[in-house]
């Protein structure tokens, strides 16, 4: 934990001295950080980088340990009661479960969860479960071993399902994120669907987004995926969220889990967006289609105190756009971003 500790873990992280609630322009509250921690991964997957990865950056580009305990700390203090970590792959990072640990048991961060493609993660299902991890999403778009290899250029997929056994075997809150492109065949949504028939997790199928770092194209498929799903399974069940989400879940009469739609790319849930990120590289950015907002790692380099940092994210939560569709028509790209460089 001594890469951890540091000056600013007992003088300045820690839900104490709330402010208050961090509200957009457009009356959402924010409540939701998802803070990508590297944008190496062990995947090449073709949706989200091109066959010979990234330009990565430098090690003293990638916001430090220190750094991130600060800012979640910030960010729990104006109200936000869930962060996830994300990559790339965070257990590409060194000493990764050291940051999971130590944001939940020194900085005290309320609900706590992981995003991973699950190639390592199997290693520290059993760890997570001891500190408290609040939930673990794992990337899977496929229980074929040929079409694995083909959709994420690595043969790896016996130690993603090692990951999800040792997650259900641990009783881990669960859910799969599936990405559902033209070449995913029916029979690919069946398969991962009976996930969610075996065993009580959620199995979410997520539209292919514009996200791969390879030149500006729009995303189009001949049938919607809300459709499809409905094709599929037509006898679905409407389970009512508790709160603001990007899934829409159903249930299923002899499935002990859930399936659920994310929208995407139709962006149909932006009205009750609570969500802001953090990239690797420390730029706050307000809608995943948008421009990054702030630089926080500057900030944070230069010497600015905690009220300079949170004066900054409210000014830019200001400056919101009302949907995905408005910040995408605003931030002008040519090329689009890869997922691991925005953070997952």
């Amino acid at each position: 934990m001594s890469g951890i500790v540091s000056k600013y873990s007992s003088t300045r992280t820690g839900a104490s001295r709330p402010t208050p609630p961090l509200l957009d322009n457009h009356g959402r509250k924010i409540t939701y950080l998802r803070l990508g921690i590297t944008d190496r991964c062990n995947l090449r997957c073709i949706y989200c980088m091109p066959e010979k990865g990234i330009d990565l950056l430098a090690h003293d580009e990638i916001l430090t340990f220190e750094e991130v305990s600060r800012l979640v700390a910030i960010f729990c203090r104006m109200g936000l009661t869930k962060v996830r970590l994300t990559g790339g792959e965070p257990f590409a990072r060194l000493d990764c479960l050291s940051l999971i640990d130590h944001l939940k048991r020194e900085v005290g961060v309320p609900h706590l969860h992981l995003t991973t493609n699950g190639v390592e993660t199997h290693r520290h299902i059993r760890r997570l479960k001891q500190i408290g991890l609040s939930g673990l999403n794992v990337s899977l778009d496929t229980l074929s071993r040929s079409r694995f290899v083909e959709l994420t250029r690595r043969d790896r997929l016996d130690q993603v399902l090692r990951t999800i056994d040792e997650a259900v075997r641990c009783g881990m809150h669960l859910k799969i994120n599936s990405v559902i492109t033209e070449s995913t065949t029916d029979e690919e949504i069946r398969s991962l669907a009976g996930l969610a028939k075996q065993v009580p997790i959620s199995v979410r199928f997520i539209e292919h987004m514009p996200f791969s770092g390879k030149t500006a194209t729009s995303v189009v498929q001949e049938e919607l995926l809300s459709t499809r799903v409905n094709r599929l399974f037509p006898r679905l069940h409407t389970v009512l969220a508790r709160g603001p989400s990007t899934a829409r879940l159903f249930s299923m009469a002899g499935f002990r889990g859930t399936i659920g739609v994310i929208g995407g790319q139709t962006r149909c849930f932006c009205a009750q967006c609570n969500k802001v990120r953090v990239t690797p590289a420390g730029r706050l950015k307000t809608c995943l289609y948008g421009k990054s907002a702030v630089d926080l790692k500057q900030m944070l380099r230069s010497g600015k105190d905690d009220g300079d940092l949170e004066n900054a994210i409210r000014g830019a939560v200001q400056e919101r756009h009302i949907d995905g569709k408005a910040a995408e028509l605003n931030n002008g790209f040519k090329e689009q971003q890869s997922m691991a460089s925005i953070g997952g």
